[in-house]
């Protein structure tokens, strides 16, 4: 019988080694960005097919959200990890010396499926490894490590690819990735037992672990699961489709901002989304409820978004005010919808719960990007400068309303949803085979 929990220091340690894995991740998902002009010297691509290889990372990364949290179940997070950072950086070094863009795609198609198994794991890994009251608090700090890691794939890897070239940087990044899965091997374990401590899922981790069918099935059916997913996706596909791709040109178009200073507001909102997960996440901690901090700051959130779509010429501190207030509250919206997810499932399905919701919050963006982009090509006036499109202030208007009318739905949705007041859904015992008996909590 273990007596102790494990000591902070180790608990960092597991975490951040977790942690490491997802800054790599966001790194990755920008990086074309900074080195466009590299990459279509390189390839001798044009614009259309450098977005290819920039998308194929999202793509692979949806299709592996659901399979990773099953396998995660199955199989623990240490081994999901490893293999993933083993694959990323296989996938790294592919993309970096690649002779040729199919297996520059190849390279991309790898890194992004094997990076998207990070995130899940590292919530799986904390439901043994801290208290379930710290949850929130973990998993938004995730968040914001990851956001580190977007914003090392702008200024920092542009000045390095200057003094270094592309191909060298993103080599080196490949190699550490590979150093990060042997880390994580030799450290990482899926539950404090494993290292003579006591576990906080101890119940958990005695019974056997659920077949994947069984585990899937499970999650998928708690009908919170599928509304909070939505929500999910409402949020970040708003945040990541302005601050992630759209909201540069038109701060650049309508607000008259170098693209050096729109960049900067666009960091400043993501950075904002980052820190309102661990913050509005602790603060429905101590307050024993998850609705109300969520449907407060998603409000806030859908007023920010109305005021930046509707009201032209913004004074500067107003609009800047408006873009922290939209990312402060999507960025809470997020990380209470997977702590809420959690919660509406037993600990044994944790990883496929987090599978859902965070293919939701992936598929927000995917979906959101193209038809905004296909509103303002549909209302474009034919206004261009050097070449390039340019689109007036109602476009950007008919476009960015999807963004505002999803977060709005993710408000109805949310609404809809039973409240767990801070408490996991305890766990049952098991019928014949894998499959789960209906659980035994009500919620009001």
């Amino acid at each position: 019988m273990h007596r102790h929990h494990p000591p902070l220091k180790l608990v960092v340690l597991v975490l951040l080694l977790g942690g490491a894995l997802f800054l790599i991740g966001y790194f990755h998902r920008v990086a074309p960005a900074t080195m466009t002009s590299e990459l279509m010297g390189d390839f001798s691509i044009g614009a259309t097919m450098l977005g290819n290889l920039s998308a194929v990372y999202f793509y692979s990364y949806v299709l592996m959200q659901v399979p990773t949290g099953v396998l995660v179940d199955r199989w623990g997070p240490r081994r999901i990890l490893a293999l993933g950072a083993l694959t990323a950086g296989i996938g790294g070094l592919l993309f970096a010396l690649a002779p040729s863009l199919s297996l520059a795609i190849a390279g991309r198609f790898l890194v992004g499926a094997a990076v998207a198994v990070a995130f899940i794991s590292i919530l799986k890994l904390a439901t043994h490894w801290i208290p379930p009251q710290r949850f929130a608090l973990v998993m938004g700090m995730t968040v914001l490590v990851g956001v580190i890691g977007g914003l090392g794939g702008g200024l920092p890897l542009a000045f390095l690819v200057d003094l270094h070239g592309w191909r060298a940087v993103m080599t080196a990044v490949a190699i550490l990735t590979l150093v990060l899965a042997l880390a994580i091997w030799g450290f990482v374990r899926d539950d404090p037992s494993d290292r003579g401590y006591r576990s906080h899922a101890a119940a958990g981790r005695r019974r056997s672990r659920p077949g994947v069918f069984a585990s899937l099935r499970a999650a998928a059916g708690h009908y919170n699961v599928w509304l909070l997913s939505l929500a999910a996706a409402g949020a970040c596909g708003a945040l990541l489709t302005f601050a992630g791709l759209w909201g540069v040109p038109f701060l650049m178009t309508h607000y008259a901002l170098p693209r050096t200073t729109a960049a900067a507001y666009c960091s400043i909102m993501l950075l904002a989304f980052a820190l309102g997960g661990p913050l509005l996440g602790t603060l429905s901690e101590r307050l024993g409820r998850r609705k109300p901090l969520y449907l407060i700051g998603t409000g806030i959130a859908l007023l920010a978004w109305v005021g930046l779509i509707l009201l032209p010429d913004l004074p500067l501190p107003v609009l800047a005010l408006a873009m922290v207030a939209a990312g402060f509250g999507c960025g809470g919206a997020m990380v209470i919808s997977f702590t809420h997810a959690k919660e509406s499932v037993p600990i044994r399905f944790a990883g496929s719960v987090a599978g859902l919701v965070n293919m939701g919050a992936v598929l927000g963006p995917m979906l959101l990007q193209p038809v905004t982009g296909s509103i303002l090509d549909h209302h474009w006036s034919g206004w261009t400068e050097r070449g390039q499109q340019l689109y007036t202030l109602e476009a950007y208007q008919y476009a960015f309303l999807p963004m505002a009318i999803w977060v709005a739905l993710a408000l109805v949705l949310y609404a809809c949803t039973r409240e767990t007041y801070c408490r996991p859904l305890p766990d049952c015992e098991e019928t014949a085979g894998d499959t789960p008996t209906a659980p035994e909590r009500q919620y009001t």
